[in-house]
């Protein structure tokens, strides 16, 4: 009796390893396409994904990367228009998108090409917002967020028959390690469920 219970645990935390292990490489894999293709300018529409917004209507570090990005973007590509995207958080003391466009206005960016979608509470919400602002026969768009973000967000524009090329923006070290982490949970999630 005890051997066969030794066997069945060996054979039970020898299929754990592998799941866990197949789990790791997968996900190391979709978080690395994440990043391509690169957007060259080629969609009239680049949307820009929400993250937390600090006390006092202060873009986080994480959003300051992902805006910095976008500015970044638009100046190498004038004809490109910007989507901010992001609803209000309950610790928020305004939504997403309205403190994105604040930013970009005040980093020089004209009003005239940012469009402001200030609902969404995920990234599916962001995307299937924001499309509805822009023309239906809108088929491609160029998605801006943090490097470790762009593989979700692909993921699910795919779903919504869109095609997409990113622009990186790049993480703030300091939660870079937890965020990767959760990111892988949220892609099997995000696969499964197609949200």
């Amino acid at each position: 009796m005890k051997g066969l219970i030794r066997r069945l645990l060996m054979i039970g935390g020898g299929i754990v390893v592998v799941v866990g292990l197949t789990f790791w490489v997968v996900t190391t894999r979709w978080l690395s396409d994440g990043a391509e293709p690169k957007a060259d300018g080629s969609n009239e529409y680049a949307l820009v994904l929400g993250a937390k917004v600090k006390k006092g209507s202060v873009p986080s570090k994480s959003l300051s990367y992902r805006l910095d990005a976008a500015l970044q973007y638009a100046q190498q590509y004038p004809h490109v228009k910007l989507i901010v995207s992001g609803g209000q958080g309950p610790d928020e003391d305004a939504t997403e998108g309205s403190v994105m466009q604040a930013y970009l206005v005040e980093h020089g960016l004209s009003p005239e090409r940012i469009i402001i979608e200030g609902k969404a509470t995920n990234t599916y919400e962001n995307i299937v917002y924001s499309l509805k602002l822009l023309d239906a026969d809108i088929s491609a768009l160029t998605i801006i967020s943090s490097d470790y973000h762009l593989a979700r967000a692909k993921m699910l524009a795919n779903r919504l028959d869109l095609k997409v090329d990113v622009v990186t923006a790049k993480t703030p070290k300091i939660i870079e390690a937890k965020v990767r982490f959760r990111e892988r949970f949220a892609l099997v999630k995000s696969y499964i469920l197609g949200r």
